[in-house]
């Protein structure tokens, strides 16, 4: 048996030892899901997952990665969802872990709780009113390393700090935030995140195979292949708005989503700005093959009451046929669904918007169109928050069917901003926000 092999036969003998003893003791079923239509499309089925220790989850696939879970519970698997191949199961993976914001001296600073935290991928099975975890595999370096969430430079990233915002932690070049998921017909996986931002290969295992990044990032020390194959203008993202949206396309292709408006010519442009970009990238030829232009729809239209355009996010894409996608435009409390259409085209790389200088750029166009940019039609398929029974902030979404959605919210493990986030003991105060699978029936077939 080879050593990769042992080691994969170690991580599933842990989860399978440790994963169902924490969930028979503190796996809680939701109640069946009730909630009556609204409009044409209704929750016809709604799953929660149980309360599970970070600690002994994470351990239990490293052990001895984290010593102090500060009373935090598994969640943030609402990243992402994409079907398993079996009726009710899906492949999910975490986002960075467990982070909030502190203010200290009038600036917010980006906590960390539990800095020993592996992002990971998990398989889960939707079951009655429950979600089961069935399945985990740590993200790990070359060398078997946790990858961990934390940031990766000094100079891009916000610096990180324990969970009461008062010692600084350490950098980390392996660090992931990860987002989308999607599994290769080979059963490897494809993660985009949002530090870099970055397309990650990784293997059946969870091993980091390649990490895709900017031209001219230079991010040095990581302990895995670093590729320096994507457009350099993607070096503008917004801090914590990489790519969250990741969908794979019937040919094996894949689409990536930034998650906001890059900072181009700064970040008031990119903050005002309604124009993102989906990008398609090739696995055999390991290369960026086209870019183009999405436009959000005006932020009252998105979320009635928001009037600041910088809300404006992108965090699920989805392919529903050969070069169709359904991409999520949302605010923290509102979500609708669009259907898009990739045309050659429509196609913008190399040009002129793909350079930092060109003046003025992509995002501070006030109509792309009307400059001449074949910005993406899209059309109106579903306004979330005219379902009853729909969570907050959804992350994830899957195509169960012609005319059926699976979507998760992300819960951020129950983590709130603050100072009171944790109690005087330093045990998390649970925002009470359960992660939770729906599944919507939607009026006519995609």
């Amino acid at each position: 048996m080879s050593p990769q092999a042992a080691g994969r036969r170690r991580v599933h003998r842990s989860a399978a030892t440790v994963l169902p003893l924490a969930l028979a003791a503190a796996l809680v079923a939701a109640g069946t899901a009730t909630a009556a239509p609204s409009g044409d499309a209704r929750v016809v089925r709604a799953a929660a997952l149980g309360e599970i220790p970070l600690g002994a989850f994470s351990n239990a696939l490293l052990p001895g990665s984290v010593a102090d879970d500060h009373g935090v519970r598994l969640g943030g698997i609402g990243s992402d969802l994409y079907p398993a191949g079996r009726k009710g199961e899906y492949w999910t993976v975490t986002d960075r872990g467990p982070n909030g914001q502190i203010k200290v001296d009038g600036k917010k600073r980006r906590t960390f709780p539990v800095p020993g935290f592996d992002p990971a991928i998990v398989r889960i099975r939707v079951s009655g009113a429950t979600v089961e975890v069935i399945d985990a595999i740590p993200l790990t370096t070359s060398s078997g390393k946790a990858v961990t969430g934390l940031p990766n430079q000094r100079t891009r990233d916000e610096a990180p700090y324990t969970y009461d915002a008062g010692t600084p932690l350490s950098y980390d070049p392996n660090g992931l935030d990860t987002e989308g998921i999607v599994r290769a017909a080979d059963g490897s996986f494809w993660l985009v995140d949002e530090y870099g931002p970055s397309l990650v290969h990784v293997s059946t295992r969870g091993r980091v195979l390649a990490r895709y990044v900017p031209e001219g990032l230079a991010l040095t020390g990581a302990d895995y292949p670093v590729v320096e194959a994507l457009p350099p203008v993607l070096l503008h993202r917004k801090i914590n708005r990489g790519f969250e949206g990741l969908a794979q396309l019937p040919g094996g292709d894949l689409v990536m989503a930034l998650q906001s408006p890059l900072s181009l010519p700064d970040a008031d442009a990119g903050d005002a700005s309604r124009t993102t970009r989906l990008l398609r990238f090739s696995p055999r030829e390991k290369a960026v093959t086209a870019e183009y232009a999405y436009r959000f729809d005006p932020v009252g239209t998105v979320d009635p009451g928001e009037d600041d355009p910088s809300e404006l996010k992108i965090s699920s894409v989805v392919a529903v046929g050969r070069d169709r996608l359904l991409v999520e435009e949302r605010t923290d409390k509102a979500a609708r669904l669009q259907l898009v259409r990739l045309r050659g085209s429509s196609d913008i790389l190399g040009g002129p918007w793909d350079d930092a200088t060109t003046s003025p750029s992509l995002e501070q166009l006030d109509d792309p169109a009307t400059a001449g940019v074949p910005v993406l039609p899209k059309q109106l398929v579903l306004n979330l928050g005219k379902v009853a029974g729909v969570p907050g902030k959804i992350e994830g979404i899957a195509r169960v069917d012609h005319d059926t959605l699976a979507l998760v919210n992300d819960n951020d493990f129950g983590m709130t901003d603050g100072p009171g986030a944790f109690d005087a003991r330093g045990r998390l105060v649970d925002s009470g926000v359960k992660t939770t699978v729906v599944y919507v029936r939607l009026p006519k077939r995609l």
